[in-house]
């Protein structure tokens, strides 16, 4: 069959539809069946407050477009949210609000609204706009390589553990990616025909792009990374005249900036209204008079944005760990070990397939012709090189945690096989039997994807492939590669079954666990108590090596929950004494989430369940890195000792 033609007699759009389907079921399913992850905590209060209160004081650190979406269910719906509350008006500085995003964000999902309704809301945006992610890179896929090229695309995103991970959490990951994606897409579009349609385009995906994430400004290393590869090596149809290759490359480029100047506009309008009723006291040098006030209330939309860069930039490095080492910051080999453990091994065969025939391709003489239709050699550029640019920038980054952070790269990974089909297909009139044994391995491949992912359904949080060699994943990764506070509804079911009345949870978040587990009390697997010995209790397995030193639970009975987010262990009676074979850690040798120089989560869990000790708690903290600086004695007494 010609790989552009209909497969099956029947039109690709509909199997694309029920590809996106079986998509929604797997990832809509595990997402009903999950608690509320980390950082949702904090973007859904702060998205509810954007909405309602035209104010971005919350989580500073991420752009507002993702959040917004989330929100607008729940305000639709009449969420309600204390603006008296200690929480928001604590938080009207930009340190403090860092802090005190958490307790509101808590508040608005668990104490002031029922998070059983809050929580399918507000990620029902997330996975419509995965869903939209997916007919996109379908979409495109098939102007690449045909019909079969846009299926082929699509069943790897669709099986793709790390989109049925993160698609329906409230995060920005997803949206940065689709975004980009069209960023990408719509520049080439400009560059092949700089018209007035194909430049708003391109401003308003780079603008949804700029809103979606910080780290959307490597778009604009890939757009001069495009142009300059156009000028050392021109696709068909550029000028080879000097001086008219000079005004075509001028005329682009003008018509790029414009697209700039067009997503700047609008940042600057979803700023400027989204920031309508914050107070700008940032600004305060410039007075307080009414011309001045203005003059704040105009300049406020930038330094928003700014300073969240700038924050980025100062605190994006943490500790990373990986292959069961821990590294005190980003190493270059992260996301390669990363990417290649939590693909299916069917995707990773077809990249290996793909690049097989291509290389076969190329050794044809009699094939000169690219397999890319002409009138996308301009898009084929940009994404491969847009590949190089943000794979590149993943390897140098600092912040080595998740692979949800290389969202934008597997997309792009995803769109190189589009030609695959129309290159299987060439092969029949060289060798039918390497045809047929090409498209043979291509349709095992793609459909091995699948049922991978129906396989993993609902655990698709600790996905490794068969990589890992039998090893657990918390032994080769960590945080939401792992677990992400999402698996506390399978320590309840354990809890039940087992008849326990009272739980000790060692959990991966900030939030109130008993609103999942009512079973649960506080735990801590680095001090266990005298109480839980000879008791089940239950943690994350991030803490076992990495956010926690507790490896020497795993001698004792232990049973895997949630596919291995979490484990239920067994402890001895007695248990052994501190820093003995077989027994917990020495202070010394203890290790906090996330790298915190202190225990982080109790002091945030204090706070929420205390939130008027948020300013008492900002205090701590200043005392505690003003010591550890200073080394002058010991640091103060933590709140939640008191």
């Amino acid at each position: 069959m010609n790989a552009d033609g209909k497969p099956w007699g029947i039109s690709s759009g509909l199997w694309a539809g029920l590809l996106l389907a079986l998509m929604a079921a797997l990832v809509g399913g595990a997402a009903l069946r999950e608690s509320v992850t980390v950082d949702e905590v904090s973007h859904i209060g702060a998205g509810v407050s954007y909405l309602q209160k035209l104010d971005l004081r919350m989580n500073p650190e991420h752009p507002p477009l993702p959040k917004v979406l989330a929100a607008l269910p729940l305000v639709l719906r009449g969420v309600r949210a204390d603006y008296n509350h200690i929480s928001w008006t604590f938080s009207e500085k930009f340190f403090q609000a860092f802090l005190g995003q958490w307790v509101f964000g808590e508040w608005v999902l668990e104490k002031w609204n029922d998070p059983k309704t809050v929580l399918p809301w507000a990620r029902l945006p997330m996975l419509l706009l995965t869903l939209a992610l997916g007919w996109t890179l379908y979409a495109f896929a098939k102007q690449l390589g045909g019909a079969w090229g846009g299926l082929l695309c699509l069943v790897v995103y669709v099986s793709m553990p790390a989109f049925l991970t993160f698609g329906p959490l409230v995060h920005t990951d997803m949206a940065v990616a689709l975004f980009s994606l069209l960023a990408l897409w719509t520049f080439a579009d400009v560059w092949r025909e700089p018209s007035r349609k194909n430049v708003l385009l391109f401003g308003l995906s780079l603008a949804g792009a700029l809103l979606s994430k910080f780290t959307a400004g490597v778009l604009f290393f890939a757009f001069a990374a495009v142009a300059l590869t156009l000028r050392l090596r021109p696709l068909s149809g550029q000028p080879e005249d000097k001086a008219a290759a000079r005004e075509w490359r001028r005329v682009r480029w003008r018509a790029t900036l414009k697209g700039v100047l067009w997503a700047a506009l609008a940042v600057y309008a979803f700023y400027f209204i989204f920031s309508w009723h914050q107070p700008s006291d940032a600004l305060y040098r410039i007075g307080v008079g009414p011309v001045a006030l203005v003059l704040r209330r105009l300049l406020f939309p930038p330094v928003l944005y700014l300073r969240g860069v700038f924050w980025v930039l100062i605190t994006g490095k943490r500790p990373t760990f990986i292959l069961g080492r821990t590294h005190p910051h980003g190493v270059w080999f992260y996301f390669p070990v990363v990417f290649a453990l939590k693909s299916t091994l069917g995707f990773l065969g077809l990249l290996v397939l793909a690049g097989i025939a291509g290389i076969s391709r190329k050794a044809r003489v009699a094939t000169s012709v690219s397999v890319i239709p002409a009138q996308l050699a301009m898009h084929w550029r940009a994404l491969w090189v847009g590949l190089l640019v943000f794979t590149g920038a993943c390897l140098l980054s600092p912040l080595d945690i998740s692979i949800r952070h290389f969202s934008v790269p597997l997309v792009m990974l995803i769109l190189l096989l589009a030609p695959l089909p129309r290159m299987l297909s060439e092969l029949r009139g060289q060798t039918r039997l390497g045809a047929a044994l090409g498209a043979g391995a291509a349709v095992a491949l793609a459909a091995s994807c699948l049922f991978t992912a129906v396989l993993a359904y609902p655990y698709y949080f600790p996905y490794i492939n068969a990589l890992s060699l039998g090893r657990p994943a918390y032994a080769l990764v960590n945080d939401s590669n792992v677990d992400w506070n999402q698996s506390l509804p399978e320590v309840r079911r354990f809890a039940e079954q087992h008849g326990i009345q009272r739980i000790g949870l060692d959990a991966y978040g900030f939030s109130d666990v008993t609103v999942f587990v009512p079973q649960a009390q506080s735990w801590n697997c680095q001090k266990p108590t005298p109480e839980s010995a000879g008791q089940w209790v239950a943690l994350s397995a991030n803490f076992i090596l990495d956010g926690h030193n507790c490896g020497w639970l795993t001698q004792y009975p232990h049973e895997p929950l949630a596919g291995g987010s979490m484990y239920a262990v067994h402890l001895p009676a007695p248990i052994p004494p501190v820093g003995s074979e077989g027994g917990p850690p020495l202070p010394l040798a203890f290790r906090e989430f996330g790298g915190a120089p202190f225990d982080v989560l109790s002091l945030f869990r204090h706070v929420i369940q205390n939130p008027d000790d948020l300013p008492r708690a900002v205090q701590w903290m200043q005392d505690t890195f003003k010591s550890m600086s200073n080394s002058q004695g010991p640091p103060p007494k933590p709140l939640w000792e008191h």
